[in-house]
């Protein structure tokens, strides 16, 4: 049975046509955090990926208005934690304009080169920036990892529909 897509009212290409298709896209959540000249610095981000295993490289997106983008453009190292489903309010701590990310509840300390690590995540890495590409409003981040702790328990947190969720079996 050959199924044919609705062609006959496709938007045209847009911020609006892009956020709509990508609510249906399920995406890990992660946090990234990085020291700044005012203390540490950290959002909330559904574009991380795996770049490369050899060298280990991975990438994220930062909007260029984001108050984390101006410690993110020059650090030399960055955090990168992978959240759990019980990690659901940290995930909109960082998300959240304003909010003082690092107060209490959060748990964190100070891990290698600096980097601002968080507690109870499931894997946690630090990473040396190697690139910055330009995409839009946005920046593309490289960085190669250096080192980490994958050994946090539980589930994923993802995010979908604009909302966040745990894995369904």
């Amino acid at each position: 049975m050959t199924v044919t897509p609705d062609l006959a009212a496709p938007l045209l290409a847009g911020a609006d046509l892009l956020r709509s298709a990508f609510r249906r896209h399920a995406a890990g959540v992660a946090v990234i955090t990085a020291r700044g000249d005012a203390g540490p610095v950290g959002f909330t981000a559904t574009s991380l990926a795996s770049v490369s295993a050899e060298p280990p490289l991975l990438s994220f997106g930062i909007g260029t208005g984001s108050s984390s983008w101006p410690a993110v453009s020059e650090a030399e190292y960055v955090g990168v934690h992978l959240l759990g489903e019980h990690q659901r309010e940290l995930a909109v701590t960082f998300a959240s304009s304003g909010a003082d990310r690092f107060a209490a509840p959060t748990a964190w300390g100070e891990g290698p080169e600096g980097v601002p690590v968080l507690d109870g995540v499931l894997a946690w890495l630090v990473c040396r920036v190697v690139g910055r590409v330009p995409a839009g409003d946005h920046r593309v981040v490289l960085a190669e990892v250096l080192l980490g702790d994958p050994a946090g328990s539980g589930s994923p947190l993802l995010y979908h529909q604009g909302r966040y969720n745990g894995l369904r079996e």
